[in-house]
C-alpha cells in the first residue's frame, strides 16, 4: 500500500522525536545512570495510553540555528507530556528531557506546559511530573524577551494545589525553575542522583558564591534531612514509587490482606522510659504491604505515612519515641501540619497513634520558633474535615497529645486507648514535682524525698490510667490492641457512607 507524501512526512518527523533517532545521546545518558523522558513515561503509564501534546515543537532559536539542527537537537523543546492512564485511571504526565539542553525550560516548552496544565485543571487529572533539569534557558531568541518574568507556568502549576494530586520525580540535577516544579508538588520522589537547588552552579558562581559542583548544590541526604524530599529511592525505583504514590489518590483497591492483629498486644513496652519503633504498629493496623513512610529523616520524632485500611487510603501520624522521646518539636509540628493538610485536601481519613510526653520544652527548643511551629499542628488539626481517629498507645500528655488529637480528646471521630496507657496534663513525675513542690522541699532527707516522689507518681499513674480516664468519659474507649484495625475500619465505613468522605480541595502548603 502506498503512503501519501504528506503522511510520510508526518511519520518521518515523528520518528525524529523518538529516542531511537538519537542513539549516541541516549547511550551517554545511560552511561551516567540516567533515563530518557520517554523511558520514564513508558514505565509509568499503561502501554499505548499516552496521548501526547506538542510532540513537534522545537526550541525558539531559528534565527541562529538551522531547522534540521533544531529538529535533531531540540526535540519537543525539551519537555514531553500528555494524557494517559495508570492502572486504567486517567492521569497526566510531563517530563523534562535531559537530552535536550540538560532539560532546561524553553519558551515554547513553557507554552506546552501551560497548555497541558490547563487541560489538567479542566479534567481534574492526577499528575506526575519528572522535574529534573537545569532551569530557565536564556538562549531562546525567536520570541522577544527582556525579563521573561511574565512566564505563567509556575503560577499555573502552583494553582493546582489542592485541585489535583501532583507528584514530582527527580532523578538528576534539578535547579531553579525545575526545582520550583518539584517544590510545588504535593509529594516529591528523588534518587541518589538528584541534586536540588534554587540555583545551579552557574547562578551560584555568578552571585559570587564560589564554584560548586552540581552534585553538591542540594544532594539527596541534605534534601531528605530538611524535608524537601518525601521519598528517597534508588534510581531504578523512582518510577515504580511514583506509581505507588499515585495509587493512593486513585480510590480504594478491591484486593487487600490483613496482617495478624495479635502482634499488636506486645509491640509497645510496658515501661514509659523504653523507646520502640512505632512503624510495626502502623504496618499491622494497615493492609499488608500498603504503607509508605514520608519524610522519614526529617523530624523523625514524628512519623507520617500513607497506607490503606480495607483498601481505603488513610494518612497516619505517629510519635516515634526513639527520637526526642516522641515530643512535638518545631520541625515535627510543621511536618505533621502539612501532612494533615494533604490528607484533608484529598479526602484521606487520618489515624493518629499517640505516645508523647508533650511539646518539646527548653530554651534551645524555643529558639526554633517552637510556639508558632507547633501551633501550626493545632490549627491544621482544627481545620480537618476528614475523620480523625486517635489511638493513645502509651503516653498522652499535655498540649502535645492534644495536638496529636486535633486539639482535644473529643475532637476525633473516636479516641481510643490501649491497656497500660496514661493521659495527663503533663508527664506524671513532672506533675508531682511541680504540684507538690513545697511539700517535697519540706522533706529534708533526699532519699525520703525521692521515695515520696515515687509513691506519689505511682498514685498519679493509677489516677491517670486509660481506664480511669475512660471512666470519666474523657476518652471513648479502652480496647484490646488486636481490635484496633476492626474498630478503625468500621468507623471509616460509617464516615464514608453515601460518598461523604470527600476532600476539602484546599491548597496544601509546601513546608
Amino acid at each position: 500500500m502506498s503512503i501519501r507524501a504528506d503522511l510520510l512526512e508526518v511519520l518521518a518527523r515523528r520518528a525524529l522525536t523518538e529516542d531511537a533517532a538519537r542513539p549516541d545521546a541516549v547511550e551517554r545518558l545511560h552511561a551516567r545512570g540516567g533515563r530518557t523522558a520517554r523511558e520514564n513515561i513508558g514505565e509509568l503509564v499503561d502501554p499505548g495510553s499516552l496521548v501526547e501534546y506538542g510532540r513537534f515543537v522545537t526550541a525558539a532559536q531559528q534565527d541562529k540555528r538551522e531547522v534540521d539542527d533544531l529538529l535533531d537537537r531540540t526535540v519537543a523543546d525539551g519537555i514531553v507530556g500528555g494524557l494517559a492512564t495508570v492502572d486504567g485511571h486517567a492521569c497526566a504526565v510531563l517530563s523534562y528531557d535531559y537530552l535536550v539542553m540538560a532539560g532546561t525550560q524553553g519558551m515554547r516548552g513553557h507554552r506546552k506546559t501551560d497548555r497541558l496544565l490547563h487541560v489538567v485543571d479542566r479534567l481534574a487529572l492526577p499528575t506526575v511530573f519528572f522535574a529534573a533539569g537545569g532551569g530557565g534557558r536564556p538562549g531562546d531568541t525567536d520570541i522577544p524577551l527582556v525579563s521573561a518574568l511574565d512566564v505563567t507556568t509556575f503560577a499555573a502549576w502552583a494553582r493546582l494545589s489542592g485541585r489535583v494530586p501532583r507528584i514530582a520525580v527527580v532523578d538528576d540535577n534539578c535547579f531553579a525553575g525545575n526545582a520550583v516544579v518539584a517544590g510545588c508538588a504535593d509529594l516529591v520522589v528523588a534518587t541518589e542522583r538528584a541534586s536540588l537547588g534554587m540555583g545551579g552552579p552557574a547562578m551560584i558562581a555568578g552571585g559570587g558564591l564560589g564554584d560548586v559542583a552540581a552534585a553538591e548544590v542540594g544532594p539527596i541526604d541534605v534534601m531528605t534531612a530538611n524535608g524537601v524530599v518525601d521519598v528517597a529511592v534508588a534510581s531504578g525505583e523512582a518510577v515504580a514509587t511514583a506509581r505507588r504514590l499515585l495509587g493512593y489518590f486513585l480510590g480504594p483497591v478491591e484486593e487487600w490482606e490483613a496482617p495478624d492483629q495479635t502482634a499488636l498486644r506486645d509491640v509497645v513496652p510496658e515501661g514509659e522510659r523504653t523507646a520502640y519503633d512505632v512503624l510495626p504498629v502502623v504496618e499491622t493496623v494497615c493492609d499488608e504491604d500498603s504503607v509508605t513512610v514520608l519524610r522519614p529523616t526529617f523530624a523523625p520524632e514524628l512519623l507520617t505515612a500513607l497506607g490503606r485500611v480495607e483498601g481505603r487510603t488513610v494518612g497516619v501520624v505517629a510519635n516515634d519515641t526513639r527520637h526526642m522521646a516522641g515530643a512535638i518539636t518545631a520541625a515535627a509540628g510543621d511536618k505533621a501540619a502539612r501532612f494533615l493538610q494533604l490528607c484533608d485536601s484529598f479526602g484521606f481519613p487520618v489515624l493518629s497513634f499517640v505516645d508523647t510526653p508533650g511539646m518539646m520544652v527548653g530554651p534551645d527548643a524555643e529558639r526554633t520558633g517552637l510556639v508558632r511551629h507547633t501551633s501550626r499542628l493545632l490549627v491544621a488539626g482544627a481545620q480537618l474535615g476528614v475523620p480523625l481517629v486517635g489511638v493513645v498507645l502509651r503516653r498522652g500528655y499535655g498540649l502535645g497529645a492534644q495536638a496529636m488529637l486535633g486539639g482535644s480528646t473529643h475532637e476525633p471521630l473516636m479516641t481510643l486507648a490501649w491497656p497500660g496507657a496514661h493521659l495527663g496534663a503533663m508527664g506524671l513525675e513532672g506533675a508531682v514535682r511541680l504540684s507538690m513542690r513545697r511539700e517535697l522541699e519540706a522533706i529534708e532527707d533526699p532519699e525520703e524525698r525521692e521515695r515520696t516522689v515515687r509513691e506519689l507518681t505511682a498514685w498519679a499513674q493509677e489516677h491517670s490510667s486509660a481506664l480511669n480516664v475512660a471512666r470519666h468519659f474523657e476518652i471513648d474507649d479502652v480496647i484490646d490492641p488486636a481490635e484496633t484495625r476492626q474498630v478503625v475500619a468500621r468507623l471509616l465505613d460509617a464516615a464514608a457512607r453515601d460518598g461523604r468522605l470527600r476532600g476539602s480541595g484546599r491548597p496544601v502548603d509546601t513546608w
